[in-house]
């Protein structure tokens, strides 16, 4: 008895479902469920708009630090942290603050190499690394910051790469917004009028941004004489911007 009404309960459900699928399929109004808009079609004109703008990096940002090896994990850490103050120290007479420094990767390792004699792996010694990154608001500076990081931290250093960024790119994503909204309003303008009428009001607006760093990797110094300098180009950075914006239509 009690599964013929089940059977009976799931007969009414699927013919109260079917009913409101027919009413929207015979009426273009929406159909609201419990407060959920649902629509049959998408209304008025979606477009997309972008904004570019080129602007010269203000900020370096250096990937460097110290890797010492040696047999014991004391020695190899004792050789790490004096090559890792002499950097620190150098960082700290070119201008770099404090603050601007970070502690990106440390680690101590076991070094080992392959007996063949033994067909197994035998430990030789341990590798102290010890990589910071630091942000260069001279630019024009890199270049000088680079080699005397090499000469302080001696044949321990290690510079990983640096990457070029806007320190306040606020005001360049501000103009980035307005071409994109430019952009996307002609376009949809246009659309409207090719479809016999002419824009209406703004219902929808999306943002999407970017402003990629610029990387260059494997940035090797050594130390060189005074007169030279590690030649260092920051280049261009492009800010990009993408509205996404939904138009009504009017006839």
């Amino acid at each position: 008895m009690r599964k013929n009404w089940l059977v009976v309960i799931s007969l009414v459900l699927v013919l109260a479902i079917a009913g409101l699928v027919g009413c929207g399929l015979g009426n273009s109004a929406p159909i609201d469920i419990q407060g959920l808009n649902i629509t049959n079609q998408q209304e008025g004109i979606w477009v997309s708009g972008q904004g570019t703008v080129t602007v010269t990096p203000d900020i370096a940002t250096l990937s460097l630090g110290i890797e010492a090896q040696a047999v014991t994990v004391t020695d190899a850490q004792s050789q790490a942290i004096e090559a890792m103050d002499a950097v620190m120290a150098a960082l700290d007479d070119n201008g770099v603050a404090r603050k601007d420094i970070q502690t990106q990767y440390f680690s101590v390792q076991n070094v080992t190499r392959w007996d063949t004699v033994k067909e197994e792996e035998i430990l030789i010694g341990y590798r102290v690394t010890n990589v910071v990154t630091a942000k260069i608001r001279e630019i024009d500076k890199a270049g000088t910051i680079i080699d005397a990081v090499a000469a302080a931290g001696g044949d321990l250093t290690r510079i990983d790469s640096i990457s070029f960024s806007v320190d306040e790119p606020e005001a360049y994503y501000e103009e980035a917004r307005e071409q994109a909204m430019a952009e996307a309003k002609t376009k949809a303008g246009q659309l409207a009028e090719l479809a016999g009428g002419r824009l209406g009001k703004v219902t929808y607006i999306s943002e999407s941004s970017s402003t990629p760093p610029i990387y260059r990797q494997g940035v090797y110094a050594e130390a060189v004489p005074a007169a030279a300098e590690t030649p260092i180009s920051p280049g261009e950075l492009e800010i990009s911007l993408t509205v996404q914006v939904a138009y009504t239509i009017q006839y």
